[in-house]
């Protein structure tokens, strides 16, 4: 039996940076509409992610595209694919 490679789906996400004061790291926040289950009120809610950026290109009120990938740090594990606006 020949053992095939599984290609792992890595994660993608847009978000909008709200910080750049580390160096090589962006905090990037999303926003998403939820409806709750029972009483189908939507409401939102909003996550922070901590991006490596390694040129640090982006900054504050970008809107950037990024990856899932390797842990770089403690809580960093995402890296910045693209700058959309």
């Amino acid at each position: 039996m020949s053992e095939q490679k599984i290609k792992k789906i890595e994660r993608e996400f847009e978000g909008i940076v709200v910080s750049k004061r580390m160096d090589k790291t962006a905090v990037v926040l999303i926003t998403r509409t939820v409806t709750h289950k029972r009483y189908k009120k939507q409401y939102k809610m909003s996550r922070r992610y901590k991006v490596h950026d390694e040129k640090n290109e982006c900054r504050e009120g970008n809107l950037v595209r990024f990856r899932e990938c390797r842990p770089m740090s403690k809580e960093k594990r995402w890296r910045l694919i693209q700058i959309l606006k």
